[in-house]
């Protein structure tokens, strides 16, 4: 199958559009199998490249490109929300041309949130029984990096709406962990996010499973009756073989939370569709240490207990991060709007158990100061960077309580990624001086 996935590239004039981590290995995996084919890449920013097989368009007419190539393999992250594309070209990207020319079994896991924990649960409890399975995807792994070199074994791969936006597979274990309006500035509001999303069952078969949430009605998004697919729901409480599962799940202090308690059920259910015993399940529960930047326990200074949660860019995040940790008595939030509603976010955080809310640009602002008409009575504190929102954090929160950075919102408005501003909260946590 790899070698079909060559003579592909061979037969095709391929546009590589946009070069980060992906489009680089897709570079990378094309100039080592054919090192003489002429491709284009085509990104936003200037590129210098030593190679004269290549077709550079850079700049800000780069999308200009696409019509000039019969296949374009689309980076996750440029939209194509108001872009015409010819009919006669072919879009794809690295998730879809893996799970065409892969001859592994896949596990496909989307959604809003939960996806990373979700993935490495799976991959953890696979792992454990010995089976052979690898990890990649959404969480920083190109698919196509370890495709020449895995074999025949189970590939759970996260998957991003972005990623699933232009795909013509589906995996053989499909997942669903749960689904809100995010991204929307990328798309044509909610419904052409939750049609990128639902790519990820369009083209399963008979002998294929789709796993989502009980608690949400997914009906009201997709027909299932087009489908011989297997739809297993699952709800936060698990199944009556989940109960093991739940309380190893609350024993574990980075699974803490309902929204974990259901991420272990749909985990477990997924393990289940490719033959994973209930000991192996178990154990990988057990033993999971956590993600970082997902609730991620920094340490206690001065007294006080923090938590870095930067993936939280959605309201219902970050409020089951405070409910799940239960002591929270500082909240740090704010990020650049991409058009999400914050109004039932300003009901919570007015009515909620917290006692100080630090509020950065550009959300969090936004959302302290109606806190602040609506004569919300917490103490409302707006920071202009991370350096002072860690500041107030200390001199506020009481000694023996918790404080949480947890943004409801993305960070690309001061931030690279939320990688990026979870290591500068806790770089600056852990070097703060009274």
């Amino acid at each position: 199958m790899f070698q079909q996935l060559i003579e592909y590239f061979r037969e095709r004039s391929v546009l590589i559009l946009g070069f980060g981590r992906e489009g680089r290995s897709t570079y990378n995996l094309i100039r080592k199998n054919l090192p003489e084919k002429h491709i284009g890449i085509a990104d936003m920013k200037q590129l210098e490249l030593d190679d004269p097989n290549v077709t550079l368009h850079c700049g800000e007419d780069y999308l200009d490109a696409i019509e000039k190539y019969e296949t374009v393999i689309k980076t996750p992250g440029i939209s194509f929300r108001d872009v015409m594309v010819p009919s006669e070209t072919e879009v794809t990207c690295q998730t879809d041309l893996f799970m065409r020319f892969s001859d592994c079994t896949c596990v496909g896991v989307t959604g809003t949130k939960g996806k990373t924990t979700t993935s490495t649960l799976i991959y953890e409890m696979v792992k454990q029984s010995g089976k052979s399975v690898c990890l990649m995807g959404n969480m920083g792994l190109p698919v196509l990096d370890s495709i020449e070199t895995i074999d025949k074994g189970i590939a759970v791969i996260e998957m991003s709406s972005h990623q699933l936006e232009y795909t013509t597979a589906s995996p053989h274990v499909a997942v669903m962990t749960n689904i809100y309006p995010e991204h929307l500035d990328h798309y044509n509001g909610f419904s052409g996010y939750v049609a990128a999303k639902l790519n990820i069952i369009r083209h399963q078969v008979g002998c294929d499973y789709f796993i989502c949430n009980a608690e949400q009605d997914f009906e009201n998004y997709y027909n299932f009756s087009k489908t011989a697919t297997s739809v297993i729901k699952v709800s936060k409480n698990g199944g009556r073989d989940d109960k093991k599962l739940i309380a190893a799940a609350n024993a574990n202090e980075r699974l803490k939370g309902i929204h974990n308690q259901q991420n272990v059920c749909v985990a477990a259910t997924a393990a289940r569709c490719l033959g994973i015993s209930e000991e192996d399940i178990l154990a990988a529960v057990e033993n999971f240490g956590g993600i970082e930047n997902r609730m991620e326990p920094i340490g206690e200074y001065y007294g006080i207990k923090f938590y870095n949660d930067a993936i939280a860019t959605i309201p219902h995040a970050v409020e089951c991060a405070v409910e799940a940790l239960d002591d929270v008595d500082t909240l740090i939030f704010g990020g650049m709007d991409r058009g999400i509603d914050y109004d039932g976010f300003e009901k919570y955080l007015d009515s909620c158990k917290l006692k100080n809310i630090i509020g950065m640009p550009d959300t969090g602002v936004n959302i302290c100061n109606a806190l602040l008409e609506r004569g919300c009575t917490k103490n409302i504190i707006i920071a202009n960077t991370m350096e002072e929102a860690v500041d107030a954090a200390f001199r506020f929160t009481a000694k023996g309580r918790s404080c949480i950075l947890s943004p409801a919102a993305s960070s690309y408005n001061v931030y690279k990624d939320f990688e990026h501003k979870g290591n500068h909260y806790k770089e600056l946590v852990k070097a703060w001086t009274e």
